[in-house]
């Protein structure tokens, strides 16, 4: 039996699409014939999975798991082509069948989760539904010592895991639900990215009102505007949600604690979804029937 070596099972991988387990396997079978693998994976349901990867996915659903200690939680997202199988049952299951995989392991390595089982999983339910499958990201988060995680998810599409350094984890959850509705773009007004802060000062320096005033006017309109910008965008510093008249962080000491950090998945974020003309291919397909 030939050797079947890592630079031919990264061609068959690039001329297929399929897993690196599936095409050593095909490889394995076919004695190293790279042609004949190919052949073979033609005629089973792994290469008619695989022709899907390249259709965007930009659908799918969010999945969270919480200790029950509340020491630590995951979240998931898991891609699908359109948002009628992201709430299929079978599409469900497997989500939480890889959501499962993260809390046990503890990890977010998804290419590590993704072994041969569930890619193999994954290919079946690609085959069944007949849509391509991703599963996209994972994040694991824990709580310091004497605080708590908590996990919202809206609809399934938009998920959130807060840390706390004490408090309740109905408070946790209570964060987590309003950095899913407000969408907060840093915990702390210290934690916001300082490229995000060097942008928005640009935007006031440009604004007319500011032409022509000294520097130092200048500089105190600047400092006072970012000031708002960092209460409007830190999760601490906002209004709270559920009772308006108090911040994020009143609420939170109030329950006994403080935020530490928030994390946000929404499904889709970042993917640029490929614009279809369906009447142009309902017409291009009927030219080639």
């Amino acid at each position: 039996m030939a050797a079947i070596s890592a630079s031919l099972v990264k061609d068959l991988r690039e001329r297929t699409g399929l897993g690196m387990m599936e095409c050593k396997k095909a490889l394995t079978e076919a004695d190293g014939d790279i042609e004949q693998a190919i052949e073979n994976l033609r005629k089973n349901s792994g290469l008619k999975a695989a022709k899907k990867a390249g259709r965007t996915a930009a659908e799918g659903a969010v999945f969270t798991r919480v200790a029950d200690d509340h020491s630590y939680g995951v979240m998931l997202e898991v891609n699908s082509e359109t948002d009628f199988v992201a709430r299929d049952d079978n599409f469900t299951a497997f989500g939480n069948k890889v959501a499962d995989a993260v809390f046990a392991s503890r990890s977010d390595d998804v290419a590590a989760l993704m072994d041969a089982d569930m890619e193999e999983a994954r290919q079946q339910l690609v085959q069944k539904i007949g849509e391509n499958i991703s599963v996209r990201r994972a994040c694991v988060v824990e709580a310091p010592e004497g605080g708590v995680v908590g996990a919202y998810v809206h609809g399934g599409r938009i998920g959130v895991l807060t840390v706390l350094t004490g408090g309740t984890p109905e408070a946790a959850k209570d964060v987590a639900m309003h950095a899913a509705a407000i969408n907060p773009m840093a915990a702390t007004p210290d934690d916001m990215p300082q490229d995000l802060l060097d942008k928005e000062k640009a935007v006031i320096l440009a604004q007319p009102d500011m032409a022509g005033k000294p520097d130092h006017i200048a500089e105190k309109m600047v400092q006072g505007r970012l000031k708002k910008y960092l209460a409007e965008n830190s999760l601490t510093e906002q209004a709270f949600v559920k009772d308006p008249d108090q911040t994020v962080a009143e609420f939170v000491k109030a329950a006994g604690g403080e935020v530490v950090s928030f994390t946000r998945f929404e499904v889709g974020e970042g993917i640029e979804k490929e614009e279809v003309d369906f009447a142009k291919e309902v017409m291009e397909q009927a030219g080639r029937s």
